[in-house]
């Protein structure tokens, strides 16, 4: 049966620690010293390259000769990986003597002190041991570090940190279609404020006592305006919440995102951005229509096309892919000033009504009839209208 081990974190920071050898091993172990901020000693008569790098740059002090048992003068913690069970003996029995902790690489029944296999995400840092299997404990690390990484462990503070806002880009709608970032975003957060079409499955994984404040927008149905917001964000955060803006899309394509960074500069509140997939690529991309597309499209324009009165003009005589993002209401009077502009009738037309959901539904026609066809199918939002040649590819990739 393997004997009991006590599991600690040292705060090796600026303490002395010894590494006995040259190799790769002594590589590994010495690196991971150097990134926990150690002053790292090395002792062997000759160096991989790895550790020669390090000697180069500074980061670690190297004794070009074999081991002597004063190499443990002012040590905390001692590595051996000489590769030589001889040295290695001698040095756990130099730090037995001394009451040193002393890891070794050949043998762990014989160590005094073991290296977890270690995932380290954010603030969290969680240490795998498995009684001197080594390959079993990495096993388990790297499963541990994919679930930190990608929110799926329980994440929140439960001591009082500091206040922030996370924007996050929650994709075209499909909760898969989240990044791992903003997928961690939401495993730490405290409020939420979420917008109508970010991808709302995922609230039901928050923990229950997260705060989910409603700031969805339709057409002429506002939640909450975006100044106010604006206000809710910067007041969670200098409350010491972690709040995470959870938006469809992108935050910054079309999303107002902007506009809440710069509220929250303006009031001294940290905030971070995590990018999204824009449905304006991935909508079309999900019904077989590639926004740009060799010997048809080398161009894309996006426009949001609720509110606005573009010049039509302009965006007639453009060559490439058009893309009307929220734009369904107001299709009829779009495609008549294109056609006005001199836009060629015949230009293939898709509109993608749920994109990336089990809703998806695909309606293709030309600048002439799309009003008439979306008509008379019901289209509604939320949907992508894509205007041009490569519209026509729905039917052949989806």
């Amino acid at each position: 049966m393997t004997a009991p081990q006590h599991a600690l974190f040292l705060d090796v920071s600026g303490r002395r620690v010894v590494v006995v050898g040259g190799g790769p091993v002594a590589a590994r172990r010495a690196a991971r010293l150097v990134g926990d901020g150690a002053d790292v000693l090395v002792v062997a008569p000759a160096l991989c390259e790895d550790l020669a790098d390090h000697v180069a740059a500074g980061r670690v002090t190297w004794r070009a000769r074999d081991y002597l048992t004063t190499d443990l003068d002012g040590a905390w913690l001692v590595h051996t990986a000489t590769g030589d069970r001889a040295v290695d003996d001698a040095v756990a029995a130099d730090a037995e003597a001394v009451r040193l902790w002393c890891v070794r690489a050949d043998d762990a029944s014989a160590s005094s002190a073991w290296t977890p296999a270690v995932a380290r995400s954010g603030d969290v840092t969680v240490a795998v041991g498995t009684g001197g299997d080594p390959r079993r404990a990495v096993a388990l690390r790297n499963a541990v570090a994919l679930l930190l990484d990608t929110g799926g462990l329980p994440l929140r503070h439960h001591r009082p940190s500091t206040g922030r806002v996370t924007l996050v880009g929650g994709g075209p709608g499909d909760p898969g279609l989240i990044t791992t970032r903003g997928r961690r975003a939401l495993a730490e957060a405290d409020v939420v404020v979420v917008d109508r079409l970010a991808p709302r499955a995922l609230l039901a994984e928050l923990d229950p006592a997260v705060e989910i404040i409603e700031a969805g927008k339709s057409p002429h149905a506002h939640t909450l305006t975006q100044t106010e917001i604006n206000a809710v964000l910067v007041e969670r955060a200098r409350a010491g919440h972690r709040v995470v803006r959870l938006k469809g899309g992108d935050s910054f394509v079309l999303g107002r995102g902007g506009e809440e960074v710069l509220a929250c500069v303006s009031a001294g509140v940290p905030v971070e951005v995590v990018p999204g997939v824009t449905s304006a690529l991935a909508v079309p991309a999900s019904a077989g229509i590639p926004v740009t597309h060799r010997g048809l499209a080398r161009q894309l324009t996006i426009l949001s096309a609720h509110d606005t009165a573009p010049d039509w003009a302009v965006l007639a005589r453009l060559e490439g892919t058009l893309v009307l993002l929220m734009g369904v209401a107001q299709l009829p009077s779009h495609t008549r000033a294109l056609l006005a502009h001199g836009k060629d009738p015949g230009t293939p037309v898709a509109i993608v009504e749920n994109g990336t959901l089990p809703g998806q539904r695909t309606t293709v026609g030309t600048l002439a009839d799309i009003a008439d066809l979306a008509r008379e199918r019901g289209v509604g939002n939320p949907a992508v209208v894509v205007i041009g040649d490569v519209a026509a590819l729905a039917d052949v990739l989806a």
